[in-house]
Formats: C-alpha cells, sequence, structure tokens
C-alpha cells in the first residue's frame, strides 16, 4: 500500500515535477511476467527513480545499513525502504546474500519485477565494475529475461554522501531484453554465471557510455576512488 502512496501520491508527482525524468527505452519493459531489471548504480536515488519511472513495482534489495541506522534520518530511512518493499541484505557473506537472492526469486516465480545493482555497491566514482554473478544465478534460476537499465546522470542529481539532491532532469535509459535460455539447467556452473554477468556489464556499458573497469567497486572503495566521472 505505502509503496502505490508514494509512487502515485506522495512523492511520484513532486519528483517528476522538480526532476523531469527523461526515459528512452522503457517499451522493452514488458507489461507483465517475471523481468529482472539490471542497472548500473551512481546514486542513493536510483532506488528512488526507478520505481518512479517503471509502472509495475519493482522489487531492490538494499544493504542491511539502511534498515539499521540510528536517529530521525535512520528512522526515515528505513521506513522508506520498508515501505517500497526493498529487500535487506546482509553484505558479510554468501549464506546472507543468498537469502536476499531467494527472496527476489520468489518474486520472479510470483511473475513480478526484481531490481538488482550487480556491481552490489554504488560506483565510487561514475565508471561501471565488475559485476557479482548474483545477477546470473536470478536469471538462471528463474528463467526470467534480464532487461538492462543504465541510470545516466544520478551522481550528479546526488552525489554520494548528499543528502539534498541537486536540482536537474535526471536520464534513464533502457535495453533490450536479454534471453539466457541457451543455459537453461546450468545454473552453479561458475563458468557460465560469470559469461551471463560479463554479458549484462558489457550492456549497462554501452547503455550508461561508462568506463568499465574489470575490479569489483568494493575494492575499489577499500584502495581509494578516483575523482567522480563527469555525467
Amino acid at each position: 500500500m505505502l509503496y502505490w502512496l508514494l509512487k502515485y501520491i506522495i512523492l511520484g508527482p513532486l519528483l517528476r515535477l522538480i526532476f523531469r525524468p527523461q526515459v528512452e527505452g522503457l517499451e522493452h519493459v514488458p507489461d507483465t511476467g517475471p523481468v529482472i531489471l539490471a542497472s548500473n548504480h551512481l546514486s542513493f536515488s536510483d532506488s528512488i527513480f526507478t520505481p518512479l519511472i517503471v509502472k509495475r513495482k519493482v522489487t531492490f534489495i538494499a544493504k542491511a545499513e539502511y534498515f539499521t541506522g540510528r536517529g530521525l534520518k535512520g528512522w526515515l530511512t528505513k521506513m522508506f525502504f520498508v515501505g517500497s518493499g526493498t529487500i535487506p541484505v546482509d553484505r558479510s557473506g554468501g549464506r546472507a546474500a543468498r537469502a536476499a537472492l531467494d527472496t527476489q526469486l520468489s518474486v520472479l516465480r510470483a511473475g513480478g519485477i526484481a531490481g538488482i545493482y550487480p556491481e552490489g555497491t554504488r560506483s565510487p566514482d561514475g565508471r561501471l565494475y565488475r559485476g557479482k554473478t548474483g545477477v546470473a544465478r536470478l536469471a538462471l534460476e528463474s528463467g526470467a529475461p534480464v532487461v538492462p537499465m543504465a541510470m545516466l546522470n544520478s551522481d550528479a542529481i546526488q552525489p554520494t554522501g548528499q543528502i539534498i539532491p541537486n536540482l536537474g532532469r535526471v536520464r534513464i535509459r533502457f535495453g533490450p531484453p536479454l534471453d539466457f535460455s541457451r543455459y537453461a539447467g546450468m545454473a552453479g556452473d561458475r563458468f557460465v554465471e560469470r559469461a551471463v554477468t560479463d554479458e549484462i556489464m558489457y550492456e549497462l556499458m554501452e547503455l550508461s557510455g561508462r568506463e568499465y573497469v574489470d575490479t569489483y567497486a568494493q575494492k575499489a572503495k577499500g584502495a581509494g576512488a578516483h575523482q567522480p566521472v563527469p555525467a
């Protein structure tokens, strides 16, 4: 209930008026049936703009820390994610992450849309980083098509660490669905999962126009990020 209130009554109309979303390729998102939306991740606001644009409900996973913050900001953040149907994921290990993926798998089996950021975390500098294979496992186990989605300038709208977004027109681009049925029954094969993930990341690179870095974003954050890439 809160999801639709936020989308159409509370936040949606206001955000559309302020940020005037410019969207390309939305017709690639099927009107019915299970779909995986795989997006690059530039900003906290990615999880706000995506449900705003896509007509159907999108269920994302987000780091568990968003649900455990303290004070008024922490409470508001938690309420937003809970109300928008976001699934918390513990990034401390494979078993915890698997639990979140299993939940998204149930969303797909019910004919819904599962949103996922293959990089696993926000880009530290605007570049596109190596994808984790969770998106491949989700695609192979569900049989759902993967629609690549590129946030083009959300890092300029709301840079990491900035609470109040900048005024600007948010731009989003969707690509044609990717069909991985040729790999049916091969979930769990790490070479296949890597190939599927890399194909998805290639499409995200083409859609976004961002430089690709063949290392994990979390590792890059630990090593120290480069300067942000201009939108």
